[in-house]
């Protein structure tokens, strides 16, 4: 059977933690900034877990994580 393939861009995107949890960085930090409020764009920094539900799509996507 030949290897799985990792896709490239969610590999980028995602890391696992010690856990086994993926975590990943927020969307809608890249661009107009100026309308978004100070706190709003601070809390865009914090990483965030992805959500149970998708769980089992990362995990066919990342075979190796």
């Amino acid at each position: 059977m030949p290897k799985m393939k990792t896709s490239s861009s969610a590999a980028k995107r995602f890391k696992a933690t010690g856990t086994g949890k993926l975590k990943r960085n927020k969307a809608y930090k890249s661009h107009i900034l100026t309308k978004k409020s100070t706190k709003r764009k601070r809390n865009l920094r914090k990483a965030a877990m992805t959500d149970s539900t998708n769980i089992k799509n990362m995990k066919k996507i990342l075979p190796y994580l």
